[in-house]
């Protein structure tokens, strides 16, 4: 059985990816969880300590996922199409989004180290990009590779971009095309 302080953020994630920060509340919480809302403050004290438990969960998910996107895939394309199909996976079939996708288009409801978080974990992928794109250079597998330092930020906005066309006209298949050229160069 979830403890109570896991379900909450799992209820919150859910909420974030789908309605953004600002579109849940304590009390939508404590429905979901069957808790009473003064509970949740045992936990999490202000929306925002609970947003940041948020971000620091997802990053190590997020780290975890890349682990294990290095040891399954041995070539540098493989890990970018595996990175793709993670972002597209976090679509839901076009009903959310990632969760620091999600935050970042509410910035300004966010605490500064919500925001501080969200950036590390941007870098995080940036540096993940870099080290793929050049595993992908020195392999093969990745085709018209000139300078991985330049493709890793340009594909995390292409992830993120395509996250949030996707999302908002609830179709996949405009993250599918939006993609396409990338994954092209892949194999």
């Amino acid at each position: 059985m979830t403890d109570t302080k896991t379900a909450l953020l799992d209820s919150a994630e859910r909420a974030a990816r789908t309605r953004g920060i600002d579109g849940f509340s304590f009390a939508d919480l404590s429905l979901e969880v069957g808790i009473r809302k003064p509970s949740i403050h045992y936990h999490f004290a202000t929306k925002g300590t609970l947003t940041l438990a948020l971000v620091q969960r997802y990053r190590i998910q997020m780290d975890v996922a890349c682990v294990d996107i290095d040891s399954a895939n041995p070539t540098g394309g493989a890990r970018i199409a595996a990175l793709v199909a993670v972002y597209r996976q976090a679509l839901n079939g076009g009903t959310s989004l990632c969760l620091c996708v999600a935050l970042s288009a509410s910035r300004e409801s966010l605490p500064a180290e919500v925001i501080t978080q969200i950036g590390l974990y941007r870098q995080t992928m940036i540096t993940w990009l870099v080290d793929a794109f050049a595993a992908g250079q020195s392999d093969g597998s990745i085709t018209d590779l000139r300078a991985p330092q330049d493709e890793a930020p340009a594909t995390l906005s292409l992830l993120e971009g395509a996250q949030l066309s996707a999302r908002a006209a609830e179709d996949v298949a405009i993250f599918d095309a939006a993609t396409r050229l990338l994954l092209a160069r892949v194999s």
